[in-house]
């Protein structure tokens, strides 16, 4: 069965998408520890980050690379975290989070944004890419 990123890459689930490749896909989380968390996937639909063949993972890598670089432009923050948990979906997702604060990157609490703040954060990202 699919996972719900498999769904939001295949435009089955809507998103607020970043970017996009042709193997790798950047979103917001739509549950976010702050303004800006956004979550690089491979298309490719791999449950562990280190079960992910070289070349994706260096690419995934990469590809997250750019994304942080445009985050830290976009969102006023002091660096943008890198984060591979990954146990609430079975899909590889490396979480880019803008920190101020060591609490941004607890996945504690959480920031409210209306659909507006997704999409104008989205655009502004978008904009650095």
């Amino acid at each position: 069965m699919a996972s719900v990123f498999t769904k939001i890459i295949n435009g089955e689930i809507p998103c607020y998408k970043i970017a996009e490749t042709e193997d790798f896909f950047a979103f917001l989380d739509i549950n976010p520890n702050a303004k800006g968390h956004t979550l690089c996937i491979p298309k490719k639909e791999v449950d562990k980050i280190f079960d992910l063949d070289e070349a994706t993972y260096t690419g995934l890598m990469q590809f997250s690379r750019k994304v942080a670089i445009a985050i830290e432009q976009a969102i006023p923050c002091k660096r943008v975290g890198v984060s591979v948990i990954g146990l609430e979906v079975p899909h590889v997702h490396v979480h880019l989070i803008p920190l101020n604060t060591m609490e941004d990157a607890r996945f504690i609490s959480k920031e409210t944004l209306t659909k507006e703040d997704f999409e104008a954060t989205a655009k502004a990202i978008q904009s650095y890419l």
